[in-house]
């Protein structure tokens, strides 16, 4: 009866396990769906914590996004690679973080990510220089909501593939 009631709670747990690793998690990437090997470059990108980094269309024309194809912003009031948007900045701009060597995919430039060391010891990821951020209102891919604000004392822009910043025309 215990080996019967024992297998049975293993089995359970066995289940629970494989199905929260068959979910999306909360780094999961646009770019881990698709082929076979695509799954196991996803789980080595959990594994590692590194960033993905890459280059969709927009209105705004070709910009930086996340993994999960948001925008990515400057912020014109960063000076010397480093970041000036913290407290009540971070939480409407949040930084975007990386445990691991940031990955360039689809369009980004490898040569131009790096990361910088925030005040908590965080790594932040820049690219060509600038930390890079969300905007908590953008909660869609290719929303570009945050092009142009003027918020904590600077300007905010998306970043084109070559590293510059995007300025819309309206």
């Amino acid at each position: 009866m215990k080996i019967t009631v024992f297998i049975g709670i293993a089995t359970s747990v066995a289940a629970m396990v494989i199905a929260a690793g068959c979910g999306s998690s909360a780094n999961g990437s646009a770019y881990s769906s698709g082929s076979y090997g695509a799954a196991a470059v996803a789980s080595a990108h959990r594994a590692t914590g590194a960033t993905r980094v890459g280059v969709a269309s927009s209105r705004l024309g070709r910009i930086v996004v996340d993994s999960k194809g948001h925008t990515l912003y400057l912020f014109e009031k960063d000076k010397n690679r480093r970041s000036a948007c913290y407290g009540p900045c971070a939480t409407y701009w949040p930084p975007l973080l990386t445990h691991g060597k940031p990955v360039a995919r689809a369009g980004a430039k490898q040569s131009l990510l790096g990361t910088t060391r925030r005040a908590n010891g965080s790594q932040q990821v820049t690219y060509a220089g600038h930390p890079l951020y969300r905007f908590a209102l953008d909660r869609k891919p290719g929303q570009t909501s945050g092009e142009g604000l003027q918020d904590f004392g600077g300007g905010w822009d998306a970043v084109s593939p070559a590293g510059k910043k995007v300025e819309s025309d309206g």
